[in-house]
């Protein structure tokens, strides 16, 4: 997890981008760890057994971590380091090239280039694995965007997720990293409502279509709910 502030411009606006269907057109850590799983035939057993308990336990917020966990787990039992991780998504990166950059959104590149262009500080912010989205960033020159992401470690012969960056969590994991008051912050997701709430300028992007009125009814009057470029999603459509 990167911290780094920008030393030359101190009170300059802090904008925080949400990674999967914010700048990114699907959830990046869900394809890793369905690439993980698919590596091996046991690997795969043992996800479609474990299903029926663990799908339910996503799709709950208290036991969310857990559920991603046990996948996670499967998916790299038998490795013991945190650089043998790194390798894998190193992999997983070079051998979907072609994949993942299809899924970098341009409308959303544009603008987080925009905010770079104005002198803004801006952070990544996602609940993927910090070293997955930074290496997704390289093929698009923002490798050096500080990403604040969930941290993965060793237990019982593979990998688990001890810190997940992903709703309140994901705010306090923001300000332990020394960030302070979020100018404008850009999310699909109602799991993100506090990084919503707590930007001075809230922009709901690509959201469920299901989640629109929520959105509406929670977050300020006039905040933007755009689409940029996820077509089974919500949102005005921004060419």
């Amino acid at each position: 997890m990167s911290t780094e502030m920008d030393p030359g411009r101190p009170y300059s606006p802090l904008v925080v981008f949400d990674f999967d269907h914010t700048l990114y057109n699907g959830d990046s850590g869900s394809h890793l760890v369905l690439w993980l799983i698919q590596r091996h035939w046991a690997r795969i057993t043992a996800a479609v057994l474990l299903s029926p308990l663990l799908l339910p336990m996503i799709a709950w917020l208290p036991t969310r971590r857990r559920a991603i966990s046990a996948y996670l787990w499967i998916g790299t039992v038998g490795t013991h380091r945190r650089g043998d991780m790194d390798h894998l998504i190193d992999e997983y990166v070079r051998t979907h090239m072609r994949q993942i950059r299809g899924r970098l959104l341009p409308v959303a590149l544009k603008v987080l280039q925009r905010h770079r262009d104005a002198g803004d500080r801006v952070i990544i912010a996602t609940g993927a694995s910090p070293e997955l989205a930074r290496a997704i960033l390289d093929f698009v020159a923002h490798e050096d965007l500080p990403v604040i992401g969930s941290i993965s470690g060793p237990f019982l012969g593979g990998m688990i997720t001890v810190e997940h960056c992903h709703h309140r969590n994901k705010m306090r994991m923001i300000w332990d990293a020394g960030y302070d008051q979020i100018a404008v912050a850009y999310s699909d997701s109602s799991a993100d409502l506090p990084l919503l709430q707590a930007a001075r300028k809230p922009v709901v992007v690509n959201p469920k279509h299901s989640r629109v009125a929520m959105f509406r009814r929670v977050l300020p009057p006039g905040t933007p709910i755009l689409n940029w470029g996820c077509k089974q999603r919500g949102g005005d459509r921004v060419s």
